[in-house]
């Protein structure tokens, strides 16, 4: 145990500084004393220069009057006592010097330590601006956002066994039925048990996705292709779900821009993206589609931009629209609002390709998707 507290930081600066300040007061006071015996001889060899002779034979035998010697013998015993005054405040400010440094470390370990508990989002008190109080701050940073993350991780969990929960007590209801002679074996209960075994299906499929690419092990195959033709194509896909709303679709496509993208994947966030605007759009709506080439900080790049006029995002939900099973209305269930799942893909698929996906919206208006993606190849325009 003495061994362990000697180990401490805190000893050992105060050590290493009081062996600094006592070498330097020791030698100071070495130094003082042999040159004042040396300038004192001067001086009394001055001094018998204005002597009768017998004086001048007794100083320059090095012979001093007891007086002296008493005074040289004062100041000597004065360096020394003030030596001693000097070493022991430098001990004291060490000890409060190094204080200063190991109080807050001690107390960053001993919130480590909490943390290695559980106890997420303890936080240190920052009490200085030098590296100790950035560390402090960092840490804090550091603390907040693992509490953050458990706290997502925990809701992905229950949000996920509840979405994986829903199709499966639907099927197992209608088999007990059937098993029972309750409900009807006809093709109309198995399309039934059939849309929710695609739709559990899908969602399990999208949450391996999910967890590849926010892992960074989703291998994506790329491949150049025009962003036009697969909006194209994808707008092919959906009109028919745009009729039965009687929503406009829009398309204003610049050119052909042609980068590089694994086409399966940004086929899926636009068809999410499109979707969902499709379904927070109200009969009689629009949805807008553009694209334009842009240059990014180290090469050119495609903007994507998604606008509809539907019901908009808070302030308030905005900021988490891309967290998972995230709902700005928190009463619509899978049916009217989709997994939850379907805008947090979007990001991660846009973010491992290089790029970033922005919304604006105001509530009551509508709202804006921008995608942005690096071309990796020149951008070519008709």
């Amino acid at each position: 145990m003495l061994q362990q507290k000697f180990n401490s930081i805190t000893y050992r600066i105060t050590g290493l500084m009081f062996l600094l300040v006592g070498f330097t007061v020791v030698l100071l006071i070495y130094l003082a004393n042999v040159q004042m015996a040396h300038i004192f001889q001067e001086y009394l060899t001055g001094q018998s220069q204005g002597m009768n002779g017998h004086m001048m034979g007794m100083v320059s035998r090095g012979m001093m009057g007891a007086h002296e010697e008493w005074f040289l013998s004062s100041v000597h015993e004065s360096l020394k006592w003030v030596g001693f005054g000097i070493m022991i405040g430098g001990l004291g400010i060490s000890y409060a010097f190094a204080r200063s440094i190991t109080i807050p470390l001690r107390e960053l370990g001993q919130a480590v330590k909490e943390i290695e508990q559980g106890h997420l989002g303890k936080k240190v008190a920052v009490k200085s601006k030098d590296e100790i109080g950035q560390l402090a701050a960092t840490f804090n940073h550091m603390s907040e956002a693992l509490s953050v993350n458990n706290r997502l991780r925990q809701r992905f969990l229950a949000d996920a066994a509840h979405e994986l929960k829903t199709p499966l007590a639907i099927i197992q209801g209608h088999l007990e039925g059937m098993l029972e002679d309750v409900i009807a074996v006809d093709k109309e209960q198995l399309s039934s048990l059939y849309d929710e075994t695609v739709h559990l299906n899908g969602l399990i499929k999208d949450l391996r996705d999910l967890s590849l690419a926010e892992t960074g092990q989703l291998t994506l195959e790329k491949c150049p292709s025009d962003i036009n033709q697969l909006i194209s194509k994808i707008l092919y896909m959906i009109q028919p779900l745009a009729d039965e709303k009687q929503i406009v679709l829009q398309a204003v496509l610049e050119g052909q821009l042609e980068i590089s993208v694994d086409v399966g994947r940004i086929t899926q966030v636009l068809y999410n993206l499109l979707t969902n605007a499709l379904r927070y759009t109200p009969v009689s709506g629009q949805i807008k589609i553009a694209t334009s080439s842009i240059q990014l900080p180290d090469q050119g790049g495609v903007k994507i931009t998604i606008e509809d006029s539907g019901q908009g995002i808070s302030s308030d939900d905005l900021p988490h629209i891309f967290d998972h099973f995230y709902r700005a209305d928190s009463s619509r269930d899978r049916r009217s609002g989709g997994s939850g799942i379907g805008l947090a893909i979007v990001r991660q698929l846009v973010e491992i390709h290089g790029g970033k996906v922005e919304v604006d919206s105001i509530l009551g208006q509508g709202s804006r998707f921008t995608v942005y993606l690096p071309a990796h190849e020149s951008i070519t325009k008709a």
